[in-house]
């Protein structure tokens, strides 16, 4: 995948990424609006589409609680949740800038999050593409022993998240 870093610290910094489209100073981004952003989380990756003004809509599914999450608008903070942040470039998006962002925006609240199915990055691909489509799923039915290891890695996320949010019975119920 064609993905870049880019800096989310206090330090000031600049990304040359994109030919220099977005640069990253202090603590704000300016970031092409419609772009497909990712953040590296503990065994996969989390996606969501840059709607302008410092905020993300993205498939929340378990990205923040063992509680599956619907189609939501977040600042750019939450989003990332601590992680490094990146741009996916999508050189044959269908679907580009003010036109992904209504694409996006069409289905918040929607709530029919399946791992498998209709992830953050099927949302994404659709955003863009046209499609629902998620590579790290293909990766994982492609590979068992990388599929084996990020259901690990989904399952201790989840049973870190009961932990911290009272039980995972309590999550269950």
């Amino acid at each position: 995948m064609n993905t870049h870093l880019l800096q989310t610290s206090n330090a000031a910094s600049e990304c040359n990424a994109c030919n220099d489209a977005f640069h990253a100073t202090g603590s704000t981004i300016d970031l092409p609006i419609g772009a497909h952003l990712v953040t590296q989380r503990n065994g996969y990756e989390h996606h969501g589409i840059y709607v302008g003004n410092g905020r993300v809509v993205h498939y929340a599914g378990f990205a923040s609680s063992a509680h599956r999450g619907p189609v939501e608008e977040v600042e750019l903070s939450r989003f990332a949740a601590g992680h490094p942040l990146s741009v996916r470039a999508t050189p044959s998006a269908r679907y580009a800038g003010d036109e992904a962002v209504l694409r996006a925006r069409s289905r918040l609240g929607e709530n029919h999050y399946r791992l498998l199915t209709n992830n953050c990055e099927h949302f994404c691909a659709w955003c863009l593409l046209g499609e629902s489509r998620s590579e790290q799923v293909h990766c994982c039915l492609r590979h068992p022993r990388a599929g084996m290891r990020a259901l690990v890695c989904l399952v201790k996320a989840f049973v870190e998240s009961g932990v911290r949010h009272g039980g995972v019975a309590a999550q269950l119920a």
